[in-house]
């Protein structure tokens, strides 16, 4: 994948996060599910944000999202639940009603970053055999 470039900065970021529905209810149906999916492409054209997939289980979501540096994993995760949740309920209120009136989401969340090409151990040696190419290793403070 080519970098996306932001004002001052040039990245290719690639998470995999997961959440699920608020315990652990099997509430995304197909409907919900296209519902969830619809939005996702709206919060793109809103935010510095590309959401490559969007799969979601019965009681449970999975996002490959690549996402501006200027925003934290948090930021995006809050931003998303509290986006996704209020449309699910407006256009479902059914779902409020099995929640007791409540949270849509859990609280929790599970992100790991996603090469695109390298695996840790290329990375790792990449990095430490940097110094080698100039005349002395570098200061590091």
């Amino acid at each position: 994948m080519t970098p996306q470039k932001g004002y001052h900065c040039a990245y290719g970021t690639h998470y995999h996060i997961v959440f699920p529905v608020k315990y652990r209810k099997a509430l995304l149906s197909d409907d919900v599910t296209k519902t969830i999916k619809e939005i996702s492409k709206g919060l793109e054209e809103r935010y510095d944000l590309t959401i490559e997939q969007v799969g979601c289980d019965s009681d449970h979501i999975h996002l490959l999202v690549s996402i501006h540096p200027k925003y934290s994993i948090g930021q995006f995760v809050r931003l998303y639940k509290s986006i996704t949740a209020k449309q699910v309920f407006l256009k479902f209120p059914e779902v409020k009603k099995d929640l007791w009136g409540g949270e849509f989401w859990t609280d929790g969340y599970y992100v790991a970053t996603v090469g695109e090409k390298a695996n840790w151990s290329i990375v790792e040696r990449y990095v430490k055999n940097q110094w080698k190419h100039d005349e002395k290793p570098p200061t590091l403070w």
